[in-house]
């Protein structure tokens, strides 16, 4: 065989090898793509059944409820113009409240409750997802002042 020959097909395998590994990260990279939806981008139908993905919104006050050993709880995500009831089995964050920005990990139940598997809650009182934030905002309800969420300290 040729020196040009074999260098040609080192070539055309090295260009192979790189294609798979392309494959293999790509594929990858899809599996571990979690979306943001919105509870009203959910009730509307646009968020997926059989997939992971996350909700945001302000945990609606007086929805908090603890089931039976108390680890297990329910709560509603409202973007103020629609809500969804979430299920969680967990300790919450210390920072989990009523009237505030939470977001949760998970999947649609048939039923329309969201089953989480994490529960994330905002780290000060400023912060908000900036997709819940931006959410809110589309459905009209200013966000990022401080009073909307010292009701819930009261």
């Amino acid at each position: 065989m040729k020196a040009r020959h074999r260098r040609l097909l080192w070539i055309v395998g090295g260009l192979a090898a790189l294609a798979v590994a392309a494959t293999f990260v790509t594929n990858a990279f899809r599996s571990n793509l979690v979306f943001f939806f919105t509870p009203t981008q959910i009730v509307d139908g646009e968020a997926p059944t059989n997939k992971t993905f996350r909700i945001g919104g302000l945990v609606e006050p007086d929805s908090l409820q603890r089931i039976g050993d108390g680890t297990t709880v329910t709560f509603r995500v409202t973007d103020n113009a629609k809500t969804i009831l979430v299920a969680y089995t967990g300790i919450l964050p210390d920072l989990f409240k009523e009237g505030r920005g939470v977001v949760a990990q998970g999947t649609l139940q048939p039923d329309g409750t969201f089953k989480a598997r994490e529960v994330l809650a905002k780290h000060d009182e400023n912060y908000m997802p900036p997709e819940a934030a931006e959410a809110l905002r589309r459905a009209g309800h200013p966000v990022g002042s401080p009073s909307q969420f010292q009701q819930a300290d009261r």
